[in-house]
């Protein structure tokens, strides 16, 4: 009697297994990573893509949140993504350089007034080439550029810095990268390759000099515990993409192919009011928190920059036209 029993529900087991298989193989992966820290608003702004994505269709996708380089280290997130083993990542310009070194020009320094002109470069036809040629040649869909912010540079000790030679010998951590390497070059430091987590204690132990990231972002951060002193360069105006193994997405259906492209413009949105309104009151904020703001002239920094580029072999592969395109753009 107990074995017929065992064998009925054995039996009952399999038909339910049939009839309804497991959520979680029926959902749609999509891990998504950023280096930026959980309390900035880019990894919030991914919390509020993930709320979007369950809310118009729920029980279709799986979205997990890996801030913080908490799933794989800053710079390694697009080779992840085309080997299939990340879905989605915040990619930046300098990772597409790296493959399509003809858009190497949006990383240069200088190049972007502010963020109304990044948006509207990447909103017209320069924007649509770029997102059909990273589509076509890294595998890669990008379903919405946002903004990271307006990049300043950020020392352990205040300097008087009036022009790039007064930060010769400064070991500036930059991310690893050769043109994050070459931007270090022409602001006039000696860049120092560092995976964002690591900075915070490089700065407090003197291993480096300084970083350069949006002024929102040390905040959140909290390098103004450990450093003195922000000069306002401006010297890059950056966009991040929220970007798609397009594998996954050539899979997705009509209708869930605009529930994620929707998701990633609300998402997107949301970073950029959040990050602009903060970026009017963050520098007052990090006054109060015992940080010297100090003001430049930045002809000193363009023209030095202007010389860097022009000596450089990256430079040598850029699309001079797009980028005259994109400096026209108003």
């Amino acid at each position: 009697m107990n074995s017929i029993l065992r064998i009925g529900g054995l039996v009952l087991a399999a038909t339910i297994a049939i009839t309804h298989p497991a959520s979680a193989q029926d959902k749609i992966l999509l891990r998504f990573s950023t280096a930026a820290p959980p309390p900035d608003f880019l990894s919030k702004s991914l919390e509020r893509f993930k709320e979007e994505v369950d809310k118009a269709a729920p029980g279709q996708f799986e979205v997990r949140l890996h801030p913080g380089s908490s799933l794989f280290r800053q710079g390694t997130e697009v080779p992840a993504i085309q080997r299939g083993n990340l879905e989605m990542s915040t990619m930046t310009t300098f990772e597409v350089a790296q493959q399509i070194p003809e858009w190497g020009f949006l990383n240069r320094a200088f190049l972007f007034r502010d963020w109304d002109h990044v948006a509207k470069v990447m909103k017209g036809p320069i924007g649509e080439r770029y997102k059909k040629d990273v589509a076509d040649k890294m595998d890669i869909v990008i379903l919405a550029p946002t903004y990271l912010g307006t990049r300043q540079l950020n020392l352990r000790t205040k300097r008087d810095v009036k022009a790039p030679a007064d930060l010769n010998g400064v070991k500036l951590r930059m991310t690893g990268g050769p043109e994050w390497l070459l931007l270090g070059e022409a602001l006039g430091v000696t860049p120092t390759p560092m995976a964002m987590p690591e900075v915070y204690l490089a700065l407090k132990t003197g291993s480096i000099d300084g970083q350069e990231n949006p002024l929102t972002i040390m905040n959140a951060a909290k390098f103004y515990e450990v450093t003195e002193q922000v000069v306002l360069t401006a010297h890059l105006v950056q966009p991040v993409f929220y970007a798609l193994r397009k594998q996954t997405w050539d899979k997705l259906s009509a209708e869930q192919k605009k529930v994620v492209t929707a998701a990633a413009a609300t998402a997107a949105t949301q970073n950029n009011e959040a990050r602009l309104n903060d970026e009017k009151q963050v520098a007052e904020r990090l006054k109060t928190q015992g940080l010297i703001v100090s003001t430049v002239d930045l002809k000193p920094f363009t023209d030095h920059a202007d010389k860097v580029y022009a000596a450089s072999d990256f430079a040598k592969a850029w699309n001079k036209d797009l980028l005259q395109q994109t400096v026209a753009t108003k």
